[in-house]
C-alpha cells in the first residue's frame, strides 16, 4: 500500500471524538485533533493527561472506544502497529526499539531489507542508510554498531527506520527525555528539516522550550480533554503551562540559598572508572549542584557515591564514618538516600506493584513490624506517598509499569525523600516530569534541605541546577574543575566550563 499523503484540505492527521476509558480511568474524553501536512505540531499536557493514549490509538496500540481516525483523508482503522506503518506513520517510542548487537544499517532496514537474488543486500543496505542520513541531516555511521552509540545517535538510527519504511507522519514521544541539551539541538534541526521536505511530525512532550522553539502549532489535554488550541509563534511559555496545569506557574524560579551546617558528605580523593580525583563537601542544609555535560564522569561519581561502582582510590565519609568501601545497603542504612537517572533499570522493579516500590528500603525501617511487613501498613504508606507527589495511578495495587515515566518518576522521589535521610543524592529528578510537577519536586528538595539535610544534585537541565543549587560544581572529563556560588552560576559562566574553558578547580568545600 502506498502510504497517502494529506487530503484536499492539508490535513495529514485527523482524530474527531476519540474517548478511550481504563479501569477507574477516563484516558481521553471526546478528543479532537487535526494536524497539517508538513507541519511539526506540539501535543503537550502533564503526566496522565492523555497524550500517550491518544498516540497509541493512532499509532494502533490501541482501540478507542468512540471516535474516528483519518490518515490523508481517508478513514484509518488500524488494528495495529503495522497498518499504521502501512498508512505512512511512524512512531519513536520514549524506550527505543534497537538491537544493540546489530549495525546501524542492519537496525534501519530489518524487515524491510533491500535483497539480491534471494539474499539480504548488505552493500545495498549500507548504501540505503547513507543516502537516507545524508538527505535528512541524520549523520551516522552505517557500519557502527548500535550499543556503541550515544544515545543522540541511536535516535538518528530510530527516525531512519522511519523513514526508510516510508513514513510520512512521525510520531515522537518526549523525544528529548534522555537527550543531552546539545542532542536536542541537533533533533530539532533533524525536525526542522523534515517538515522542510513535507513529512509531518507530532511531537509529544511537556517541555516548553523545545515547543516554542520547533513547533507550528499546539494542542494542549488536560485531564483527557483538549483545553487549548495554540499557534506557537502567537502564544507564550507562560500561557502553555496555564493551560497544561490549569493555573499560573511560576517558570524557573531560583529559590532561596540554604544555611549550612556541618559536613554530611567529604570526598576526597576519588577515582573509579570515568572518574580521577574528585574530591568535593556536602553539608547539611545545602545543596550541591553538578554540571557537565553528558559523559564528562557525573553518573559514575554518583554510582560510586552510591555503592553500585567500585572505588579504586580516594575515601568517602559519611558523617565522619568511612564508607569508602561499604555496600550499597550498607550505605542506605548509614543515612544515605539515593533517586537513580534510569528509573526503570535501577531506580524501580516494574513488575511490583505501586505499593512495594513505594515500600522498597523502608521494608528494614519504618514499615517492618518483627521482621514482618503488614499489608495495611505497605498501603498505607503507599497512600500518602502517592497524594504528597501526585502520582496518577488507578490503586496502590497496580504494577509500577501500568505508570506514565513521569509518573514513575514521581514515585522514586517521594519514596527517597520519605526515607529522611541525612544525604540525598539525587540524579535528574525532573527528566520526564510534566511542568506542575516539577514545581513540586523542587520544593520538595528545598523542604528536604531546610529541615536539614545534605543534597547532591546531577541535572542536564542548567535552569533546574541553577534554581537549586546553592553552590555548581563542573565535571569535565572526569574531573571537577570549577565550583562556583550560586550569585556566580549564570547559564554563560557554567557553559564555558562545561566545555572545558575553564579548569581551574577552586575550592569546592
Amino acid at each position: 500500500m502506498t502510504p497517502p499523503r494529506a487530503d484536499a484540505e492539508g490535513l495529514a492527521v485527523e482524530l474527531r471524538g476519540i474517548t478511550k476509558r481504563f479501569p477507574g480511568t477516563l484516558a481521553n474524553d471526546s478528543v479532537d485533533l487535526t494536524v497539517r501536512h508538513g507541519e511539526i505540531h506540539a501535543l503537550m499536557g502533564e503526566n496522565g493527561a492523555g497524550k500517550s493514549t491518544l498516540m497509541s490509538i493512532l499509532y494502533g496500540m490501541e482501540r478507542a472506544d468512540a471516535g474516528s481516525v483519518r490518515v490523508g483523508g481517508r478513514d484509518a482503522h488500524f488494528a495495529s502497529p503495522g497498518d499504521a506503518m502501512a498508512a505512512g506513520l511512524g512512531m519513536v517510542h520514549q524506550s527505543f526499539k534497537l538491537f544493540d548487537s546489530l549495525t546501524v544499517a542492519e537496525n534501519v532496514v530489518y524487515a524491510a531489507e533491500p535483497r539480491r537474488f534471494g539474499l539480504v543486500d548488505r552493500a545495498a543496505a549500507r548504501r540505503r542508510v547513507r543516502e537516507l542520513a545524508e538527505e535528512h541531516g541524520l549523520a551516522v555511521d552505517p557500519d557502527a554498531r548500535v550499543g556503541d552509540l550515544p544515545v543522540g545517535l541511536r535516535q538518528r538510527v530510530e527516525i531512519l527506520k522511519l523513514v526508510h519504511r516510508g513514513a510520512r507522519t512521525l510520531i515522537l514521544d518526549e523525544p528529548t527525555a534522555v537527550l543531552t541539551p546539545a542532542e536536542a539541538d541537533a533533533l530539532f534541526a533533524v525536525l526542522k528539516s523534515l517538515a522542510a521536505q513535507g513529512r509531518t511530525v507530532i511531537l509529544v512532550t511537556h517541555k516548553l522550550r523545545e515547543v516554542l522553539e520547533v513547533s507550528d502549532h499546539v494542542t494542549v489535554l488536560r485531564d483527557g480533554r483538549v483545553v487549548a488550541r495554540l499557534v506557537t509563534s502567537e502564544t507564550s511559555a507562560e500561557e502553555i503551562a496555564a493551560a497544561m496545569t490549569g493555573r499560573a506557574v511560576e517558570l524557573d524560579r531560583v529559590h532561596a540559598r540554604g544555611t549550612p551546617g556541618d559536613a554530611v558528605l567529604e570526598v576526597t580523593g576519588l577515582a573509579t572508572d570515568g572518574v580521577r580525583g574528585a574530591g568535593l563537601t556536602v553539608r547539611a542544609g545545602e545543596i550541591v549542584g553538578i554540571a557537565g555535560v553528558a559523559g564528562n564522569g557525573q553518573s559514575e561519581l554518583i554510582e560510586a557515591l552510591a555503592g553500585l561502582r567500585p572505588v579504586t582510590a580516594g575515601r568517602v565519609a559519611l558523617k565522619n564514618e568511612d564508607i569508602t568501601h561499604a555496600s550499597a545497603t550498607e550505605r542506605r542504612l548509614k543515612g544515605l538516600a539515593y533517586v537513580p537517572e534510569d528509573r526503570h533499570a535501577i531506580g524501580t522493579a516494574p513488575a511490583a506493584s505501586v505499593a512495594d516500590n513505594l515500600a522498597m528500603g523502608h521494608h528494614r525501617t519504618s514499615l517492618s513490624s518483627r521482621g514482618l511487613l503488614p499489608p495495611t501498613a505497605v498501603r498505607a504508606h503507599a497512600r500518602r506517598l502517592i497524594e504528597r507527589f501526585g502520582v496518577k495511578a488507578s490503586s496502590p495495587e497496580v504494577p509500577a509499569s501500568a505508570l506514565s515515566g513521569g509518573n514513575l518518576q514521581k514515585l522514586l522521589i517521594g519514596r527517597e525523600l520519605a526515607h529522611d535521610a541525612p544525604l540525598l543524592l539525587v540524579e535528574q529528578p525532573t527528566r520526564g516530569v510534566d511542568i506542575g510537577a516539577i514545581q513540586n519536586i523542587h520544593d520538595q528538595i528545598v523542604a528536604y534541605r531546610d529541615a536539614g539535610h545534605a543534597v547532591l544534585l546531577v541535572s542536564a537541565e542548567l535552569s533546574e541546577i541553577r534554581g537549586l543549587a546553592d553552590r555548581v560544581l563542573v565535571m569535565y572529563e572526569g574531573r571537577i574543575t570549577a565550583s562556583y556560588d550560586k550569585d556566580e552560576a549564570d547559564e554563560r559562566t557554567l557553559g564555558l566550563a562545561m566545555a572545558g574553558a575553564r579548569v581551574t578547580v577552586e575550592a569546592v568545600d
